[in-house]
């Protein structure tokens, strides 16, 4: 809807549907025109019935209507009644997005707590969200959105999306091609049972090694499963070993004084939320991360503006889904004083022209020893040969120096990226 900027999923009952077509009309009567319930005589065959043999064998198409059913139609063409949707309300919504939904396909999936619709939504920019709708308690509804993959390499249309249950493959067209699909990739929820339970995708269970599609008739007891919850703490019984001594990932990062750096974080659910905290160095607590005009919170992590010494410690990104709280990933950042950059850089440069003047030197003496020995090389041609080989070795200079620059912005650019 271009009203809202959005789009919205609803569940409707094809007996509701039915019933509202079966039902009464709507009639504008009276002065102010309002929509009223119409009881006058409906005319045969009934306004909206689809001409068959089995109906009447002398009614092959709408043709073969009278005229009075075709004045009926334009007179009468809204029914009275509406159809709801079963759930009271969307299953999904999307709003304030810069995409609109063009496709949808769903799978009926049964998991270890019960059967649940997954939905493949496409849309204008060539994306895919795959999603799950929940019922909660008291018939409440959540959704939760398994995964968003950018389907195209550059933004296209979706037009179209079909699902081959043989393959367990979804196929995504659009002007720039075909795509294949596969309808569960539960390898790329992590390789512990928290992350695979919090992900709350009904495809996927923890089998006690990995993360691996679930099978409905698969007689292993350890398959962990919880989609209605995602409560790890139920499921897996190693949480609380993990949780106790922080087994996460940890990485050593290098950034330079008053530049930009980046510290990365991409938790493995999409329902996650994301706090930062920091450990400075010398220090023994922690504090939690607010985010300013130097410090940006985005959604892969964070960029340090401006990095300053005081900077220097040890990062943790946590992810907290419920009552659920584990590190991702701990980052020592070491803060590299500019001055000492400009140091190194300079002592570069030396070394680079004493290398210059002795081999500068070297060649003078050669050649000089050349002069002494050939009676038919003149002191005019060897002042010559002097003259175009300081030429080349000026410009061999300012390339070298251009290089040298291009590869201080290539090793840069590799700290902080």
């Amino acid at each position: 809807s271009s009203v809202f900027k959005g789009s919205a999923v609803c569940v409707y009952s094809m007996a509701d549907i039915r019933a509202v077509f079966n039902g009464p009309y709507a009639h504008k009567e009276s002065v102010d025109h309002r929509w009223v319930q119409y009881e006058g005589r409906i005319p045969y065959p009934r306004p909206g019935t689809c001409p068959s043999k089995t109906y009447d064998p002398l009614i092959k198409s709408t043709r073969d209507f009278p005229d009075e059913v075709i004045s009926f139609i334009k007179r009468h063409p809204l029914m009275y009644k509406s159809v709801y949707p079963v759930t009271g309300g969307p299953v999904f919504t999307r709003i304030n997005v810069d995409y609109r939904l063009t496709q949808i396909v769903v799978d009926h999936v049964m998991a270890e707590d019960g059967q649940y619709d997954v939905i493949f939504l496409g849309t204008d920019i060539g994306t895919v969200l795959k999603v799950v709708s929940i019922t909660k308690e008291k018939w409440a509804k959540e959704e939760v959105v398994l995964e968003e993959l950018q389907i195209f390499k550059h933004p296209s249309f979706i037009s179209t999306m079909e699902i081959s249950q043989k393959q367990q493959q979804l196929y995504i067209g659009s002007r720039d091609g075909l795509v294949q699909l596969s309808l569960h990739r539960c390898h790329t929820y992590g390789k512990a049972c928290a992350d695979c339970c919090l992900a709350r995708d009904p495809y996927c269970a923890w089998d006690g090694n990995s993360c691996s599609r679930y099978a409905p008739t698969s007689k292993r007891r350890a398959r962990r499963q919880d989609v209605k919850y995602g409560d790890p703490i139920a499921q897996c019984w190693d949480v609380e070993d993990s949780i106790s001594h922080e087994t996460a990932d940890e990485k050593v990062i290098f950034g330079i004084e008053f530049n930009s750096t980046f510290l990365e974080c991409i938790p493995k659910s999409q329902q996650a939320s994301i706090r930062w905290y920091v450990q400075r160095s010398g220090e023994e607590h922690r504090e939690e991360l607010k985010g300013d005009e130097r410090i940006i919170k985005t959604e892969h992590g964070l960029l340090i503006r401006s990095l300053q010494r005081k900077d220097a410690g040890a990062y943790f990104c946590k992810a907290q889904e419920h009552t659920f709280v584990h590190t991702i990933v701990k980052l020592n950042l070491n803060v590299i004083e500019n001055g000492q950059m400009e140091s190194t850089q300079k002592t570069e440069d030396e070394e680079g022209r004493v290398k210059d003047l002795l081999t500068e030197s070297r060649l003078r003496y050669k050649d000089y020893i050349q002069l002494v020995s050939s009676p038919s090389f003149s002191l005019d041609e060897y002042c010559e040969q002097m003259w175009h080989r300081e030429k080349r070795r000026q410009r061999n200079k300012g390339g070298a120096k251009w290089k040298h620059v291009q590869e201080m912005k290539k090793k840069r650019n590799r700290r902080h990226h």
